[in-house]
């Protein structure tokens, strides 16, 4: 029972991560570029302005992950409370699985956004 609450509490892990760090790079992105905090992409990387846009862009897209994440996370585990443990870490590893991948393709609409946004070299394009 207590491997069950220790991958229950692992497989939280990814959507509340998700969660928090959404919210400080939406509300309060690095104030400078570098190569070592932050949503690091030549694309984000050209100048303040796709900097500060790429990190509320990606950091509202993983709140809103994060808290759709949760749930069904959550609720994964419940109908192996009594499992076996190759069971419950089959699912484990499978749901950290997918958590994963949605956390990496979350890159690609963040990307697109900076494509839609501004030009190969950084500027703002203009509203129509």
């Amino acid at each position: 029972m207590w491997y069950w609450w220790f991958l229950f509490a692992c497989d939280l892990l990814i959507p509340i991560l998700m969660i928090v760090f959404g919210r400080m790079m939406w509300k309060h992105p690095p104030k400078k570029i570098n190569g070592i905090v932050g949503y690091r992409t030549p694309a984000s990387m050209k100048n303040t302005d796709t900097w500060k846009f790429a990190h509320e862009y990606c950091g509202r897209l993983w709140w809103k992950i994060g808290w759709v994440l949760f749930v069904p996370s959550a609720a994964v585990h419940v109908p192996f409370y009594r499992g076996s443990e190759a069971v419950i870490g089959t699912v484990s590893g499978m749901l950290c699985a997918v958590q994963c991948v949605i956390l990496i393709v979350s890159i690609f609409p963040t990307e697109r956004a900076l494509r839609r946004n501004f030009t190969r070299e950084g500027i703002r394009k203009e509203e129509k």
